[in-house]
C-alpha cells in the first residue's frame, strides 16, 4: 500500500514554466534550501538544458533534477511570493530583504 504524502495538503505542488525554454514542470518548495520538481514527458523534451546534456551523451534520465535557468526561475518565483515555501507546515512568503542579507 503507498501512504499518501499528508505534506502536499497543506502546500500543494504548483507549475512553474522555465523563462528560458516554457517548460512546466511542477514545484514544492519546502524550505529555502530544499526543491521538489517533478517533470512531465513534455517538460523533459523541452528543456534545452536537459536536451543538450542527453544529446551530449552526459545523461541518464534519473539524473538531471533540472537546469540552471529553470533553477533560477524557481528561485525568483519564490522570492517574489508567485511560488509558496512551507516552512513548519504552514506556507509563508520569505521578505525579499531576508534574501539579500
Amino acid at each position: 500500500m503507498i501512504r499518501p504524502d499528508n505534506r502536499l495538503e497543506t502546500l500543494p505542488m504548483s507549475p512553474v514554466q522555465c523563462r528560458r525554454c516554457d517548460a512546466v514542470v511542477l514545484v514544492r518548495k519546502a524550505s529555502w534550501q530544499q526543491t521538489s520538481i517533478q517533470w512531465n514527458q513534455d517538460s523533459a523534451r523541452t528543456c534545452l538544458e536537459r536536451k543538450q546534456a542527453h544529446d551530449d551523451g552526459l545523461l541518464r534520465e534519473t539524473d538531471f533534477p533540472t537546469c540552471s535557468a529553470l533553477r533560477q526561475t524557481i528561485a525568483d518565483a519564490a522570492v517574489s511570493g508567485e511560488l509558496l515555501v512551507a516552512q513548519d507546515d504552514v506556507a509563508v512568503v520569505k521578505d525579499r530583504a531576508d534574501m539579500a542579507g
